[in-house]
């Protein structure tokens, strides 16, 4: 395992803490004027999904785990796991629903994602950073209501609901980030 300073982790990276595998969700890098410089963290244990904070020295040795990112395609929700196909080997992995979160509903058959494997075992998904999905369910716009760039609610292909512009109708493809949940754009 290689070892990176305090000051050098980012958002995203797993490290072993407390001879743990965890990822961090969080940083905040702090450089008062006296003293040195540290970093605040939140990290989320993989084993137990607990999530602590912690302080960091900024030149203080952590250890960087190892983890392999395989591209896999999502292939189907399964109860509490959500299976994904190798495209290449045609092996089929199944993850805990635990490891998916609220990127879930982002998921549509053949999707290509990245899944996070530790030791063997799969400890995260990574899906692409914009999806396209279908608008299944959109009120009608009301005339008039045209000020600020109003929204309205509207509900995708998977099931979730999102604020959307009022132009948008029923079988339009939308153009969604996963990270914000938010409408980007319509797609042809």
């Amino acid at each position: 395992m290689a070892t990176i300073k305090a000051g050098n982790i980012s958002k995203g990276s797993y490290i072993l803490f407390k001879g743990t595998p965890h990822l961090v969700t969080k940083t905040e890098f702090v450089s008062p004027g006296k003293g040195s410089a540290f970093v605040r963290t939140k990290l989320k244990n993989i084993i137990t999904m607990n999530t602590i904070e912690f302080t960091f020295k900024s030149p203080e040795p952590i250890e960087d785990v190892d983890v392999q990112s395989r591209e896999m395609q999502f292939l189907y929700q399964d109860g509490e796991e959500v299976v994904f196909m190798d495209p290449r080997t045609y092996e089929q992995l199944a993850v805990p629903m635990s490891l998916v979160e609220d990127k879930v509903g982002y998921l549509t058959p053949e999707l290509a994602c990245y899944v996070l494997i530790y030791q063997d075992k799969p400890i995260g998904v990574r899906v692409p950073k914009n999806v396209k999905l279908k608008v299944t369910v959109a009120e009608d716009a009301t005339a008039g209501n045209r000020v600020n760039a109003p929204k309205k609610p509207v509900t995708l292909e998977t099931g979730i609901s999102i604020q959307a512009p009022l132009f948008v109708k029923p079988g339009d493809m939308l153009s969604i980030d996963t990270e914000t949940g938010q409408y980007v754009s319509r797609v042809n």
